[in-house]
């Protein structure tokens, strides 16, 4: 069986019109068949990318061509067994701590909004408590977020890879 050609996308235009295209490279992973590649074309090399590909079970490579323009390959890498763990953000023992007191479905909502409410609610917490959230992405700008307020998370895409399933624990407090 051979594999499908890769998808072409390029967000170069989009750039250029003042938009994000992170929606539109989300909608373009989301039509792959499977086993399928993502080739896109950016005017520059677009590294947070990187780390949110990963996540949703994709290697990449990348080059700059003559022309400025960079080019990513966005290549599937086989489905983990069921047994995938969470992967840690700043902790490697997130399958050793307590049960989450406190639970949100963010799904649906637009950032910064995920964001907003989750940093609220760590807020409340006592130390070494677990809040778990739901969300449509992996919440990229969350993390630098958690981390200068001294909180612990793990994180990992539902089998589907619709929604995002994140674990925070919060850390001491500074009052």
């Amino acid at each position: 069986m051979t594999q499908p050609a890769p998808l072409e996308l390029d967000v170069r235009p989009i750039i250029r019109d003042g938009e994000d295209p992170f929606g539109a490279i989300m909608a373009a992973v989301d039509v792959l068949s499977p086993g399928q590649a993502l080739h896109l074309l950016a005017p520059f090399r677009p590294a947070p990318l990187f780390t949110v590909m990963a996540s949703r079970g994709f290697g990449s490579q990348d080059r700059q061509r003559d022309d400025g323009t960079w080019e990513v390959l966005f290549t599937p890498a086989p489905a983990p067994g069921p047994d995938a763990e969470m992967t840690p953000g700043s902790a490697d023992d997130a399958g050793l701590w307590p049960d989450a007191v406190h639970e949100l479905d963010l799904t649906g909502l637009t950032p910064p909004e995920p964001m907003v409410r989750i940093l609220e609610a760590v807020t409340g917490l006592a130390p070494g408590e677990v809040l778990f959230a739901l969300l449509d992405r992996e919440p990229m700008f969350l993390f630098p977020e958690l981390a200068q307020r001294g909180h612990e998370w793990a994180g990992n895409f539902a089998r589907s890879g619709q929604a995002y399933r994140l674990l925070v624990r919060a850390g001491a407090r500074d009052d």
